[in-house]
């Protein structure tokens, strides 16, 4: 059984930055995506960034592209969402999600098995 736990939301101020976390235990697929999406109230869920394993490719949505980091440490079976530059239309429950998808499948919610219980991103302006 594959759990996800993310952490490091919060409160920042327009202009701050946040890093998020997404631990992941229990073994997974042999070639898979981690994704990071996020669902801001009265909004559909929406894909923010993925890296595949193995390699390490990776993508992002574009109002995300030049302003978030996503990233992986295997040791500590842990990916990143560094996010800077935050802006108040970055508000969202933030979700990291597992599945055996790679190339365009990752932009895909339908394409992850496993998901976290999101991590709350506030920006005020």
């Amino acid at each position: 059984q594959v759990q996800l736990v993310e952490s490091g939301g919060g409160l920042v101020q327009a202009g701050g930055s946040l890093r998020l976390s997404c631990v992941r235990s229990g073994r997974t697929f042999s070639s898979y995506a981690t994704g990071w999406f996020r669902q801001a109230p009265g909004k559909e869920r929406e894909f923010v960034a993925a890296i595949t394993w193995p390699g390490y490719n990776t993508d992002y949505v574009d109002s995300a592209r030049g302003r978030f980091g996503i990233s992986r440490d295997t040791s500590k079976n842990t990916v990143y969402l560094e996010m800077n530059s935050l802006k108040p239309e970055d508000t969202a429950v933030y979700f990291c999600a597992v599945g055996p998808t790679v190339d365009t499948g990752i932009y895909d919610s339908r394409n992850y098995v496993y998901w976290g219980q999101g991590t709350q991103v506030t920006v005020s302006s």
